[in-house]
C-alpha cells in the first residue's frame, strides 16, 4: 500500500495547475446516462473516484473514449440498468445513477451506497424527491428498486440541503413530463456547473446558482460540449499547504470566486492574496495567526475545507475554534494531528486548537479524503520526518498531489 513520506520544512514557490472538480466531474459524468448522443467533456480530473464511476457506467454499456485531454461519452447501447453492491461501495457518488436511468430508461437497481442505512447522510432525500415525481421505489437487500412509466413534474422541498440529493433530483426532472420545482436546493458551484451542461444538452432550468431550480422536462436531451469548472477545494487546499509551510506560490486554471468564504479566512491568518481571472497567488511570509469558523453550506465556509484549516490552526498564533455542522465523525484527523504534536481538544461537534510552535514528524494514517490533505499539510509544515499511510483516500480526490508539491519546493515523496 502506497505511502506519503514528507521531509518538513521547506519553503514553498512557484506554479501549480489545478485540476477540474471531483465533485463537478462526477454529476457531469452520470449525465452521459441522460442521452444517446455523443458528451465532450474536457477538464475531467485523473483521480481514483473518476475511474470508479467510469468503470460503473461502463458496465451499464456507457462507451467511454479518451482523445487526448477530452472523454467522450456516448449513451446509445446502454442495456443494463444496475449499480451493484461491489461498484458503490466504496464511492457515495454512484447514487447520481439512479435519476439518469430512472428518467430515461424508466427503472433502476441501484445498491445503497457504502451500505449505509437510509438516514445517514440523506440519501432518504433523493427517493422523496423521485417519489414526489411519481416513481415507485421500494428497497430490499440493501438495494433501491425504482420504476416510472415516466416521471412527472413536481414541487419537492428537501428536509435538507444536500448537494448529490439536487444533483439527481436535476437529472431526473429535465427528462420529467412538466414543471419540477427544486426548494432547499443546494447552490455549491459544482452543482452550477452540473445544471449549465444540462442546459447544453437543451434542458430548460431557471435559478441555476440559487436554492429554487425551476426545471421544465422536455422529451429528450442531446450531446454537447462542456469545460468542467476548476476544483475549489484542491484549490483551497494549496493554499493551506503555502501558508502552513510559508512561500509564494501562484495557482493556475482556478477562480478566486469559487471559495471566497476560505480565502477571507486565509487573509485573516496572514495570507497576501491576488488574483485575476483565471489564477491565485497567495504569499506567507510569517506564522499564521489563529482563526475560527463554523462550516455550513454554500456559500459558507465548505466542510471539505476544515481539515486542512485546522492543519493550519494547529501551528498557528492564539487559540480557535472550529465548529463542524455538516457531518458527524469528521474529527477524525484530530487524533494524528495531535500524533504530530498539535494540542486540540473536541467539545462535542467543536475543536478547540491552542496554536503551538511547530509540528513535528511522526507516521500518521489517513482515515478519510480531507483527512488525508490535513496530514499533508501538518506533513509540510513540520520539524523532521512525516510518514502518511493510506493515501488512497487521498488519490480518490487529488490529482497527483506529490507530484504537484513536489515542483513548488516540497520534499515529498510516494513510497511503496
Amino acid at each position: 500500500m502506497d505511502k506519503l513520506l514528507i521531509r518538513g520544512g521547506k519553503r514553498l514557490s512557484g506554479e501549480v495547475t489545478i485540476s477540474g472538480a471531483k465533485n463537478a466531474a462526477l454529476p457531469i459524468l452520470c449525465a452521459g446516462l441522460l442521452t444517446a448522443d455523443d458528451l465532450h467533456l474536457k477538464n475531467i480530473p485523473h483521480l481514483q473516484d473518476v475511474i470508479t464511476i467510469t468503470k460503473l457506467m461502463k458496465q451499464m454499456g456507457l462507451r467511454v473514449q479518451e482523445n487526448g485531454d477530452e472523454t467522450v461519452l456516448n449513451g446509445n447501447d446502454i442495456t443494463k440498468l444496475e449499480a451493484p453492491y461491489e461498484m458503490v461501495k466504496t464511492m457515495r457518488a454512484s447514487i447520481l445513477v439512479l435519476g439518469p436511468l430512472l428518467a430515461r430508461f424508466g427503472e433502476a437497481k441501484v445498491s445503497l451506497p457504502g451500505g449505509c442505512a437510509i438516514g445517514s447522510r440523506p440519501v432518504d432525500q433523493h427517493i422523496k424527491g423521485l417519489q414526489a415525481m411519481g416513481a415507485e421505489i421500494h428497497i430490499d437487500a440493501g438495494y433501491i428498486y425504482a420504476k416510472a412509466k415516466r416521471l412527472k413534474g413536481a414541487r419537492i422541498v428537501t428536509d435538507m440541503i444536500t448537494v448529490t440529493g439536487t444533483e439527481n433530483l436535476l437529472m431526473a426532472a429535465v427528462l420529467a413530463e412538466g414543471e419540477t420545482v427544486l426548494e432547499n436546493a443546494a447552490r455549491e458551484p459544482e452543482v452550477g456547473d452540473l445544471a449549465n451542461l444540462l442546459v447544453k444538452m437543451g434542458a430548460k432550468i431557471e435559478g441555476i446558482g440559487s436554492d429554487r431550480l425551476v426545471i421544465q422536462g422536455v422529451d429528450k436531451l442531446h450531446g454537447a460540449t462542456h469545460e468542467v469548472i476548476a476544483d475549489r477545494i484542491e484549490t483551497g487546499t494549496f493554499l493551506c499547504a503555502v501558508a502552513a509551510a510559508g512561500g509564494d506560490v501562484t495557482l493556475r486554471r482556478t477562480r478566486s470566486g469559487l471559495l471566497d468564504a476560505a480565502l477571507d479566512k486565509l487573509r485573516e491568518a496572514g495570507a497576501i492574496l491576488t488574483s485575476g481571472e483565471d489564477w491565485i497567488r497567495i504569499q506567507m511570509a510569517a506564522r499564521p495567526k489563529a482563526v475560527s469558523f463554523r462550516t455550513t453550506e454554500y456559500p459558507g465556509f465548505p466542510t471539505d475545507m476544515q481539515a486542512q484549516f485546522m492543519a493550519l490552526n494547529c501551528i498557528a498564533d492564539g487559540t480557535s475554534h472550529v465548529t463542524e455542522t455538516i457531518f458527524e465523525n469528521r474529527f477524525m484527523h484530530v487524533q494524528e494531528l495531535n500524533r504530530l504534536g498539535a494540542a486540540i481538544d473536541i467539545e462535542g461537534n467543536t475543536a478547540i486548537i491552542k496554536g503551538v510552535d511547530k509540528f513535528v514528524g511522526a507516521p500518521v494514517m489517513a482515515t478519510d479524503l480531507r483527512a488525508s490533505a490535513s496530514l499533508v499539510i501538518a506533513g509540510l509544515a513540520a520539524q523532521g520526518e512525516t510518514l502518511v499511510e493510506r493515501i488512497y483516500h487521498l488519490d480518490r480526490g487529488y490529482d497527483r498531489m506529490e507530484a504537484k508539491l513536489s515542483a513548488i519546493g516540497a520534499d515529498i515523496e510516494r513510497v511503496k
